[in-house]
């Protein structure tokens, strides 16, 4: 199955001239999606809320997706989990225009793919880690010490016992 052009964009011409109060939640769902330029994602799921407004269209967005990293300290390739949510008002008229600046297009086609982008990238670590538990590499040889302790780390924990045995801080 391939992915669609645009799988973000959705048009909300049909709620433009419903009554005030009125909603519609639209649904995404995803084995994989490429926000582009360069963010790859599986297992990305969502769901937008549409409310129409006085002065336009309030999109409440909540997305989930797993994104590839590797781990700042044993350097293995795993699936980050991500979660994000935005509120944003697309004003009718830039009379109603909200702090963010955003319009309803002519169209009535919005993309959220850069918005949703931007949140999930917000939602990545700066230092992403495997698990709590890593070990990470030995600092001597780089061994992953998750696999097993190198001869490094264990000299190392000798000496750590033999200095509590000895009282010597």
């Amino acid at each position: 199955m391939s992915q669609p052009r645009y799988p973000l964009r959705i048009n909300v011409g049909f709620l433009i001239n419903q009554p005030i109060g009125i909603s519609r939640d639209i649904h995404f769902d995803f084995p994989s999606l490429s926000l582009s330029p360069d963010f790859e994602t599986n297992d990305f799921s969502g769901v937008v809320r549409i409310n129409r407004m006085p002065q336009g269209l309030l999109f409440q967005g909540e997305f989930s997706a797993n994104k590839e990293e590797q781990c700042g300290r044993c350097l293995t390739k795993f699936w980050q989990p991500l979660h994000a949510k935005f509120d944003e008002l697309f004003a009718f008229s830039e009379r109603t225009v909200s702090e963010s600046g955003l319009i309803l297009p002519d169209d009535a086609n919005v993309n959220f793919e850069p918005l949703v982008r931007e949140c999930l990238l917000l939602e990545v670590p700066i230092n992403p880690v495997c698990k709590p538990e890593c070990k990470g590499l030995c600092l001597e040889c780089g061994a992953d010490l998750n696999l097993a302790p190198c001869e490094h780390v264990a000299k190392g924990e000798e000496a750590g016992k033999q200095k509590l045995s000895s009282g010597i801080n």
